[in-house]
């Protein structure tokens, strides 16, 4: 194990034990927060341009999961929308695991028939099905401009996130924070405050379902703004929530779910979305001074 690594794994430790939340992480000690960041309460929705492009069927009835989306032009401080907040139980949800540990299993769809005999799973059930959608969206084709990869480590995800913001820079790591404890997943939103993030180049995590904790991690070459977005719901919930705007959907499938809730085309706007509070974006660390308000 490296000497770089050393620290976070022992907070892994005490991760397993006790589940802690997570704000807005900033500064030394990055890896030991995104694993703070991951025990949050959302675990069920993944937001990644693929994924949404598979569940189009489901928005027949507008599935409030997702309900997720809005553009920039909707980011107004009094808009009032409804907002689908995914909610999860930190010590039923799967668990990071060290690279070592991580990669000694096949991370590999054809692998899947001997997968589930190490899970213990049948052929036929929920969770077969829901690794056999993981594996195979992990080995998609990326869409134009995109660079993926499904991190099985936290030591994989920083690798690949310093790989596309820089092995020099200090990471900077967001996620959305609820600030009040509440069942309610679904429900409407007054968008408070908003407050631009810059960032040069960004990295999306997204959890996705399988036994120990993967995420779909991506960074795209078009242009993206992230926000930092305070919430007030209707039932007297707070949330701090994370938003990401991409501003050039040209290349997304007509069949984005996004599309069909938006009623736009693609390319015709920006589509922006929602974060769950297990979700993670990773930017270059920047000085705090100078953020701007809408």
């Amino acid at each position: 194990m490296g000497e770089k690594y050393k620290p976070w794994i022992i907070f892994l430790l005490l991760l397993i034990i006790t589940c802690s939340r997570a704000r807005e992480l900033v500064g030394s000690g990055t890896e030991n927060k995104i694993l703070e960041a991951i025990s949050d309460e959302n675990h069920e929705t993944v937001h990644t341009e693929h994924e949404h492009a598979h569940v189009h069927s489901h928005t027949d009835h507008m599935n409030p999961s997702v309900m997720v989306f809005l553009t920039l032009e909707d980011l107004k401080i009094g808009k009032t929308m409804a907002v689908y907040f995914p909610k999860r139980d930190p010590a039923t949800s799967p668990k990071l695991w060290p690279r070592e540990e991580a990669e000694s299993l096949p991370f590999s769809l054809k692998e899947l028939p001997n997968l589930l005999k190490v899970f213990s799973f049948s052929a036929n059930s929920p969770q077969a099905k829901a690794m056999e959608d993981t594996l195979r969206e992990c080995e998609s084709k990326a869409i134009k401009g995109e660079v993926k990869f499904c991190a099985t480590s936290l030591e994989s995800m920083l690798d690949f996130s310093q790989t596309i913001l820089g092995l020099t820079h200090e990471l900077q790591v967001f996620t959305t924070s609820h600030q009040t404890k509440s069942s309610v997943t679904f429900q409407n939103y007054t968008f408070e405050n908003i407050v631009e993030i810059p960032a040069s180049k960004m990295v999306a995590c997204h959890t996705m379902p399988y036994p120990y904790a993967v995420f779909y991690c991506h960074s795209q070459e078009s242009e993206n703004k992230m926000y930092k977005v305070a919430l007030g719901g209707e039932n007297g919930d707070r949330v701090e929530a994370m938003v990401v705007c991409h501003m050039d959907t040209s290349h997304w499938g007509h069949g984005h779910v996004s599309f069909q809730v938006l009623k736009v085309e693609p390319g015709t706007t920006s589509v922006c979305h929602f974060f769950p509070a297990d979700n993670l974006i990773l930017v270059p660390k920047v000085e705090q001074h100078g953020l701007s308000t809408m």
